[in-house]
């Protein structure tokens, strides 16, 4: 029992598919050659970006959507719509009565479509030709008012692009197209287009007896100009028959003196030929000559240069070895002056080391010799160098020549009963920089044996004066 109400599921649900895809189908439209498929509803969007109202399509096919969207077809075939015009107002304020058939149809045009599909769609046949035949009506009538008679009974072309340009735009509006106009007859109330088409008729007549007259004319003068030509054409033969024989015989004589023109323009031409070539030659050889002469003063020119310039080489490559030579000779001299400079600092250098180096050595044991006392080690140093010292000391006055020295002395001489002279000697003396100022300019300390009294025993072996006079007051 299962089984069976499974295959019956099965079975709805299949027929429900296959009933889908038929209902599908069938929203599946063709559109027909002859006919415009305006699918209406929601169409999407327009380019300006409002709501499209209907989707026109001409020739193909489209998918109408359920629920959403229908559909509709509008008709092309052409609709013939006969407009009786009847007093007209022209442009001359003459009323004309234009009869005429107009033939229009939808458009298939993008955009007038459209307009066919919100104005058109729904109404039948009958509907739409009367829709166009009040608007055919108006235009026809402002066409006719704004042209003369004369316009539009003669030039039937200019009248027929009037309307055809008026109508047509209008039509466009509700989406139909012009697709031929037929004026059958024009006629007005007072008769002037017949008056016209009779004196179009008169002038036709006589325009046509003007023409047999002029076309008999044009025989007798014809006649006539044709016996003339046979009598001139005859002359002429007759004359152009001796002319030739002339001109034969004119030809002949000139024949004969232009070939004896040519052979003498030949001869001159050959004569001429033989003094250009004998002159070329002439020529060549000169020119050979000359060339040769120009090669022998070029090569002579060419080897006093080349000596001149041999030897201004030669010159110049020796100046260059010279210069070379002699900067080579003080670059080598100054190398050598260098190197001997450097080796005379170099052994000054390694004397004066060698002397700090004994020096130090000797520093070294006397430091020893004084207990590793250094101060004691100066003392000894000094003690050492002590006679050098006082000879000096002695040298600051030695070989001082005073040729005369004059002293006023007074009887009591200052506060201690002391002559001025021996004063004056005394002070002298006492320029002399004594131990202890100098141990102190240079940072040492004097030994205590050296700085007692002062010695007044002055050696004066060197001190010499000459010519002294000493004046007491007395003297």
């Amino acid at each position: 029992m299962g089984g069976f109400a499974s295959l019956i599921l099965t079975a709805v649900i299949a027929v429900a598919i296959f009933v889908i895809i038929i209902a599908l189908f069938s929203r599946y439209k063709r559109c027909p050659s002859d006919k415009i498929l305006v699918i209406y509803g929601k169409t999407g969007k327009a380019a300006d970006g409002s709501n499209r109202t209907a989707k026109c399509i001409h020739g193909g096919a489209a998918f109408i959507w359920p629920v959403i969207q229908s559909y509709s077809f509008l008709e092309l075939r052409p609709i013939a719509i006969d407009v009786n015009l009847t007093k007209a107002l022209s442009k001359q304020n003459i009323r004309v009565d234009v009869p005429s058939t107009f033939t229009v149809g939808i458009s298939t045009e993008t955009g007038v479509m459209n307009n066919a599909a919100e104005r058109l769609l729904g109404l039948n046949r009958e509907g739409i030709q009367e829709l166009a035949k009040d608007i055919i009506f108006g235009q026809l009538r402002l066409v006719i008012a704004t042209m003369d008679i004369e316009e539009i009974n003669s030039d039937r072309d200019k009248f027929l692009d009037n309307v055809s340009q008026n109508v047509e735009a209008e039509l466009k509006k509700i989406g139909l197209k012009l697709i031929n106009v037929n004026v059958t007859d024009i006629k007005d109330e007072s008769g002037y287009i017949t008056a016209l088409g009779q004196e179009a008729a008169a002038k036709a007549i006589n325009d046509a007896k003007k023409t047999v007259a002029e076309k008999n004319r044009d025989g007798a003068i014809g006649e006539a100009e044709a016996k003339r030509e046979e009598r001139v054409r005859v002359s002429k033969a007759n004359s152009e028959a001796i002319e030739g024989e002339n001109q034969a015989k004119i030809t002949i004589v000139n024949s004969d003196a232009e070939r004896r023109e040519k052979e003498a323009e030949a001869n001159r031409i050959a004569i001429a030929a033989e003094k250009v070539q004998s002159a070329k030659a002439l020529e060549e050889a000169y020119l050979a000559e000359q060339g040769a002469e120009k090669a022998r003063a070029e090569k002579e020119r060419a080897t006093n240069v080349a000596d001149i310039i041999v030897k201004a080489e030669i010159d110049k490559q020796k100046v260059e070895l010279d210069a070379e030579a002699e900067a080579e000779r003080i670059r080598r001299q100054a190398k050598g002056e260098a190197d001997a400079i450097l080796f005379k600092m170099q052994a000054q250098a390694q004397g004066t080391m060698e002397i700090l180096s004994k020096q130090a050595e000797g520093f070294s044991k006397l430091v020893e010799a004084a207990g590793n006392n250094p101060k004691d080690a100066v003392m000894l140093m000094v003690a050492d160098k002590l006679p050098e010292i006082v000879k000096l000391q002695v040298e600051a006055i030695k070989n001082i020549k005073i040729d005369k020295v004059t002293v006023w002395d007074t009887m009591g001489g200052n506060s201690n009963g002391t002559p001025t002279t021996a004063n004056f000697l005394s002070g002298m003396l006492k320029s002399i920089p004594p131990f202890q100022d100098i141990f102190d300019s240079a940072g040492m300390e004097l030994p205590a044996y050296l700085s007692g009294e002062k010695s007044d025993i002055i050696k004066t072996k060197d001190l010499k004066l000459e010519n002294t006079n000493i004046l007491s007051e007395d003297n």
